[in-house]
């Protein structure tokens, strides 16, 4: 039996759109919890970064670094130093994350409160 194909209203489609579009951005274990120390911390150096986000290795935030400042998200300063220091902090897109940033955290409280 061949299932009848249901089509989406005009607000649901582009919701659904918008919801892939943010997903796509913030995919992954670690670009949300990248934000929100940054959100939270306004900037930080990288080693920084990597010793307050448990269990990253400096490896995996170069890459998530990288990727969330190709996104326009995440802003990399280089600052003229001996040696070399880089600091990072959210741009005005990635601080337009704020309410979707605190809505996870307290969600995420609240549930680990109820399963505990």
């Amino acid at each position: 039996m061949k299932k009848e194909k249901v089509e989406l209203s005009g607000s649901c489609r582009i919701l659904v759109q918008g919801v892939k579009d943010t997903q796509d951005l913030l995919c992954g274990k670690w670009k949300t919890v990248i934000i929100a120390a940054l959100y939270n911390n306004d900037k930080f150096r990288f080693m920084d970064l990597c010793r307050h986000i448990e269990g990253i290795s400096p490896k995996m935030l170069s890459k998530e670094l990288k990727d969330l400042e190709l996104n326009q998200l995440v802003k990399r300063t280089v600052l003229d130093t001996m040696p070399v220091t880089v600091e990072y902090e959210l741009t005005p897109h990635g601080k337009s994350l704020n309410k979707i940033i605190e809505a996870m955290g307290e969600w995420g409280i609240k549930y680990r409160k109820s399963v505990l």
